[in-house]
């Protein structure tokens, strides 16, 4: 372990906090066009910490979307290349009532940094960055290659970034990307993903009627858009959580005996999740499958808003013309997306009511995929880990998604490193989202540690 790594986070502490403060500051929210020229802002604002950090070749990239930040250093003959990869775009902070301090102005309490970003992804972005800046404090070099590259629309979708990928191979060409999105399993326990699900996200239109119509006048004869897109996605999915999909489960391989015994032996309490975690009155999904499996191992089917007919205050007695659902496939290991999305298109059509018309709209799709871990760079990731927490590293899947590890896999042939530091309460997407504070700093020294070791190569 490097104790003049440590040294140097001790020493600026308080600069490094509210460095990130500022960061967390700039709402950058993707989706929002009000706040475009935040966007822009944040974009700059990792530029400009990239150039202090000591990086070289800084650029802003513009693309048809949000900007795409560029950096690298590259005196390191004969070493690895990283390739580390973050976001600085956030999601809306809606709803804004449920926050107990404002959402862009960076709160500390209990430990914990409280602000939209705060742990996915800037906070945990940033720590790359600092370890970079520490690096060359500490050594005036780096042990080995790096390369970064950040983008502003992770939170809606990364097209941008996913056609700049292919299309610059030979620029971002590296033996193992560093990613840091993801959480530790429980506080103080070293934890490496080295699953992700794929997802595709949809919209389900449905029209009926020309134009909204008088029910007084058209009920019982007219179809209601909102009701047939109710009934068509009921039948997409039965009471026990079984997606009625033709086809859907046709490529879904099982964990190995032996990961579903290494899960069995991570501490967790499906009550403890139904009751701190979910609070709803009973955990659901398919029958037969462990908690673990149903979250990081099957296919999932949900809907996440329906949009429709009249929803003021007071009563308008309208039979909806259109109704539009936001729909989600989460895909495991060689499901093939495009495969999926052809059958879900034509179970949408085979269980469309009679009078109203559907169309399926594919707003992106990337795989679900799996890292060896037994690859060099994964071993000393996890000898890093269990340096500086000194307890063995754990190895899990997440649920969740991350276009770019399949964009990474896919285009340059190379790995990713999923060395997240977040919790799993930490609030992403929600109210009252936090990073701890100890974490921060922690990961510092982490993923300094993890460049000079691979540097050396594993042990």
């Amino acid at each position: 372990m490097s104790q003049a790594t440590t040294a140097f986070v001790e020493q600026h502490r308080e600069r490094l906090l509210n460095e990130l403060k500022d960061f967390i500051r700039i709402p950058s929210v993707s989706t929002l066009p009000e706040h475009q020229g935040d966007v822009v802002r944040c974009a700059q604002f990792v530029a400009d910490a990239l150039t202090k950090a000591g990086l070289e070749h800084v650029e802003i990239i513009p693309t048809a979307g949000h900007p795409l930040v560029y950096a690298d250093w590259l005196h390191a003959p004969g070493q690895p290349t990283v390739l580390c990869y973050g976001h600085y775009d956030v999601q809306p902070p809606d709803p804004l009532e449920l926050w107990v301090t404002p959402p862009f102005e960076p709160t500390e309490r209990d430990g914990n940094l409280y602000a939209r970003g705060a742990v996915d992804d800037k906070g945990q972005m940033y720590m790359h960055i600092k370890a970079i800046e520490a690096l060359f404090a500490v050594h005036g070099k780096l042990p080995v290659n790096v390369k970064f590259l950040i983008e502003g629309e992770e939170e809606i979708g990364g097209k941008s970034i996913a056609k700049y990928v292919p299309e610059n191979q030979a620029k971002l060409k590296a033996d193992v990307a560093l990613v840091s999105d993801t959480a530790l399993y429980a506080e103080g326990m070293p934890t490496l993903c080295i699953g992700l699900r794929g997802l595709i996200y949809m919209e389900v239109e449905a029209k009926g009627p020309a134009r909204d119509l008088h029910s007084g006048l058209y009920g019982g004869a007219a179809p209601n858009a909102v009701f047939g897109l109710v009934e068509l996605l009921s039948k997409l999915k039965d009471a026990d959580g079984v997606i009625q999909v033709p086809g859907l489960y046709d490529d879904v391989t099982p964990p190995a005996e032996a990961e579903l015994a290494s899960w069995k032996q991570l501490p967790f309490s499906a009550s403890e999740m139904l009751s701190k975690e979910v609070g709803s009155t009973a955990l659901t999904g398919e029958p037969g499958f462990s908690v673990f499996e149903r979250t990081w191992a099957r296919p999932t089917l949900e809907v996440h808003g329906i949009a429709g007919g009249f929803t003021g205050a007071g009563a308008k007695t309208v039979i909806p013309a259109t109704a539009t659902a936001k729909v989600s496939i989460r895909l495991v290991p060689h499901q093939d997306p495009e495969k999926i999305v052809a059958a879900f298109k034509a179970a949408v059509a085979a269980a469309t009511p009679r009078g109203i018309t559907t169309q399926v709209n594919v707003l992106s799709a990337s795989p679900g995929l799996m890292v060896n871990p037994d690859h060099p760079a994964i071993r000393v990731a996890a000898e890093a880990f269990e340096t500086m927490m000194g307890r063995p590293t754990v190895f899990t899947r997440s649920g969740g998604s991350i276009p770019i590890v399949g964009d990474f896999n896919q285009h340059l042939g190379i790995p990713t490193i999923l060395m997240g530091l977040g919790f799993p309460d930490d609030g992403l997407h929600s109210p009252n989202e936090k990073f701890c504070i100890a974490n921060y700093y922690l990961g510092i020294q982490i993923v300094a540690l993890f460049l000079e070791q691979y540097g050396k190569g594993p042990s």
